[in-house]
């Protein structure tokens, strides 16, 4: 029998007390009330109600190992983006990978594999897939449902997953940004039960209201906590934490959920509330077998050094420390690469634009936002070629296919970046993860793709001669290098970027989700152009 001792956070009595926590077989058999002052806090331990755990350019395995030093316990993780990419086998091994971790992984099963059918994606996970991913699954949830127009005009396909995850009683996570009125009510009533895409309270508050819960999220590039905080006290029970996607270095130096705990107790938010929204609210949501501090729970739990401060000292998961004095005991992933990628490279003729007319049509980026807006402008022409233009912060863009040889890049423009020299190209590109590249040069663009083709996947930084390489040798999305060692590097390389010019909180996250056909306005995908409010392909001439 293992004995801890501290002021135990009771969230259901939401009373703090003096108590001797006993622990056997992994699961807590008695809490006893003491009369003794303890200085430390014992509290549930931490959960993300949805993260893709592919976005911190770690495989599960490192990832855990941020996660329970920042005293998270249980993710709630959508492997979407590797299953773009490898589909089934992508998924399977996120699964089989994470086992090799104490960090309790629940995965909900992609469910837009491909996102739509306006990109090239590696891999088609279809209701079959589904299906049978399911099976496996002791924690049944339906990864977020991006095809909100599929939902709405009832797409058979759609319709399919949908009643797969109904048959499975699997709950179903949704994904719907700026959709109000009956639209939202149909495809809240085709039983999507949450969402994290809210940008206004007014948004969060319509979607509460007609039964949806709320996954407030505070990411690398998408931060929504500053605007939603109040829901947290309004609408406590329909409320959970979320960062969904997150990079290395925010994971090192600003946290994981603790972070939004720290933002809460900053605003003042009981701290009732802010625990119940990141310990209780999913737990049960998604019938998660992780404990909340009760006997006969699972023995999953962390201690604070106080409630302002809110410090990890300890992580236990299920009745183990798993994190402690700076250390993290779990030991090192024996998993191989899996990867999928087929393209050549190419040359500075491919990145060529012959002006069509005077006038373009151009991707405005919002810094810490994944949405876009768009204008037009007469662009930039020498030699008959169109060109970035760099005085104005207008740069081309390129998205090109990673899955299949000699295919024509797809090339648009974008403003926002900010950078003044170099070119920027990546494999993490949501949601298909082709290669996506801009910079302020043909030559340099050409330099930075033909880089990321040479590593098959990773990101890079081009200037001049000189090359900022992060190789991702899982999927093109991932690593089994050390965090600290990745974290390092990226930092490094963002900071370089900013050397250059641009004022992007994060620049490769930002510029992955230039990719991402299902986040309005105007994005470009592989094919083309794309006008997510038509969802349509549009032409880059006006």
């Amino acid at each position: 029998m293992k004995k801890i001792t501290g002021k135990l956070v009771d969230l259901f009595s939401r009373k703090i007390f003096n108590a001797e926590l006993f622990i056997e077989n992994g699961r807590i058999s008695n809490i006893k009330k003491v009369n003794t002052e303890f200085e430390n806090f014992i509290v549930p331990g931490l959960v993300d109600s949805h993260v893709h755990i592919e976005s911190s350019m770690l495989i599960p395995y490192q990832f855990a190992k941020l996660a329970v030093q920042n005293g998270t316990v249980a993710i709630v993780a959508d492997p979407h983006e590797i299953a773009n990419v490898l589909g089934k086998k992508g998924v399977e091994f996120m699964i089989n990978n994470s086992k090799e971790t104490p960090l309790k992984t629940f995965f909900g099963i992609p469910s837009c594999v491909p996102a739509t059918l306006f990109e090239t994606s590696g891999a088609v996970l279809d209701h079959n897939d589904i299906d049978e991913l399911l099976t496996k699954q002791e924690v049944k949830i339906l990864g977020e449902m991006m095809n909100f127009p599929g939902v709405i005009n009832e797409d058979e396909t759609v319709i399919k997953k949908l009643n797969v995850a109904k048959k499975h009683n699997a709950q179903i996570d949704g994904h719907i940004p700026g959709i109000s009125g009956d639209n939202l009510k149909k495809y809240i009533d085709s039983g999507i039960s949450t969402d994290h895409e809210c940008f206004t309270i007014e948004e969060a508050s319509e979607k509460i209201k007609l039964g949806m819960k709320i996954l407030i999220r505070e990411g690398s590039a998408a931060k929504n906590f500053d605007e939603l905080y109040p829901l947290i006290s309004k609408h406590n029970k329909m409320v959970m934490l979320c960062t969904d996607d997150s990079h290395p270095d925010d994971l090192i130096n600003y946290g994981h959920i603790n972070k939004i705990i720290k933002k809460g107790i900053k605003y003042g938010l009981d701290i009732f509330d802010l625990l119940s929204a990141a310990c209780i609210n999913p737990v049960e949501h998604y019938n998660l077998p992780v404990g909340l501090l009760r006997v006969n729970d699972p023995a999953d739990f962390i201690i604070v050094d106080d409630l302002n401060n809110f410090n990890i000292l300890e992580t236990y998961i299920d009745g183990e420390i798993v994190y402690s004095n700076n250390r993290v005991f779990f030991n090192n992933s024996s998993s191989k690469p899996v990867n999928n990628f087929n393209a050549n490279k190419i040359s500075i003729e491919d990145l060529k634009v012959k002006p069509k007319s005077n006038k373009i049509k151009v991707i405005e980026i919002i810094d810490k936002e994944l949405i876009t807006n768009s204008f037009i402008i007469k662009p930039k022409v020498v030699s008959n070629n169109i060109i970035s233009d760099i005085e104005k912060d207008i740069l081309k863009i390129v998205v090109y296919n990673r899955y299949q040889k000699n295919s024509k890049p797809s090339i648009g423009f974008i403003h926002g970046i900010g950078l003044k020299s170099g070119a920027i190209a990546t494999t993490v590109a949501h949601d298909s993860h082709n290669i996506i590249a801009t910079g302020c040069s043909d030559e340099e663009i050409a330099a930075a793709i033909n880089e990321i083709v040479e590593k098959q996947g990773g990101l890079t930084f081009v200037h001049g001669k000189d090359y900022y390489t992060l190789e991702l040798e899982y999927a093109g999305l991932m690593t089994n290098k050390d965090p600290m060692i990745v974290a390092d590097l990226y930092e490094k390389m963002n900071k370089v970027i900013k050397q250059n010019g641009s004022k992007l909180t994060a620049p490769y996250m930002t510029i992955s989700f230039m990719a991402l056909l299902v986040i309005p306005h105007l994005k470009i995908g592989d094919k083309g152009l794309f006008d997510v409010d038509r969802f349509e392909f549009t032409q880059l001439f006006v």
